[in-house]
């Protein structure tokens, strides 16, 4: 969230895998995250894990995405490998 608070509740969704992270922007409960599994209706269940986004989440997160680069090289070259 940048700025001001929302005056309204904004929600955004990502797809990774067969996760589905959704964010939200709330002017009274502040920002929260939520993990869902990726299926049809998943979101009108509890979510799986939620939470508060807190500082330096971005960081963390950023460290697991370069984590799952490297991962994601290693299946290129077994691919590579293998053919």
């Amino acid at each position: 969230m940048t700025g001001a608070k929302p005056r309204t509740v904004v929600q955004k969704r990502y797809r990774v895998g067969h996760v589905l992270f959704r964010t939200t922007e709330h002017p009274r409960h502040g920002v929260t995250f939520a993990l869902f599994p990726d299926v049809e209706g998943a979101e009108k269940k509890a979510s799986l894990f939620s939470g508060h986004v807190q500082r330096g989440m971005g960081d963390e997160l950023r460290r697991l995405a370069y984590h799952f680069d490297d991962l994601e090289a290693q299946l290129a070259s077994e691919v590579d490998v293998n053919t």
